[in-house]
């Protein structure tokens, strides 16, 4: 069977603060996100192309519906820079928490990190080098 799209096809990261998160993330990453109301639920978009790999998505914030985890789903962000190190040492300092460094997985696959975002969300990074 040949896939006809990813099979991820977006992810909501909860948030409790919106504002906290976007300056976190836009921290780590170096990045521009774009915050819409949607009713009830507020929403900060990644960056994203869609003739690119990957998966889309966005930072929610809909208290009713959506917690902040440490367990459960994990995402994998891509390192922009092309070596997580990078993104990793911005993570405290924007208000996170570094719970595993950079670690190879294997020569082929390349290199990951755990950390906690603002929000107490358990998040990964990976990048080749």
């Amino acid at each position: 069977m040949s896939l006809k799209y990813n099979m991820v096809g977006w992810f909501e990261i909860p948030v409790s603060d919106m504002d906290r998160a976007i300056d976190f993330y836009k921290n780590v990453f170096q990045v521009e996100m774009d915050q819409q109301k949607m009713g009830d639920v507020s929403m900060a978009f990644f960056p994203w192309d869609e003739e690119l790999p990957g998966a889309p998505g966005a930072l929610v914030h809909y208290p009713d519906e959506y917690q902040s985890s440490q367990s459960g789903v994990l995402i994998y962000f891509s390192s922009l820079s092309g070596d997580l190190n990078d993104e990793l040492t911005r993570v405290e300092n924007a208000g996170g928490k570094v719970i595993l460094p950079k670690k190879l997985i294997a020569e082929d696959i390349g290199y990951m990190a755990l950390f906690l975002d603002s929000e107490g969300n358990k998040m990964a990074l990976h990048s080749k080098a």
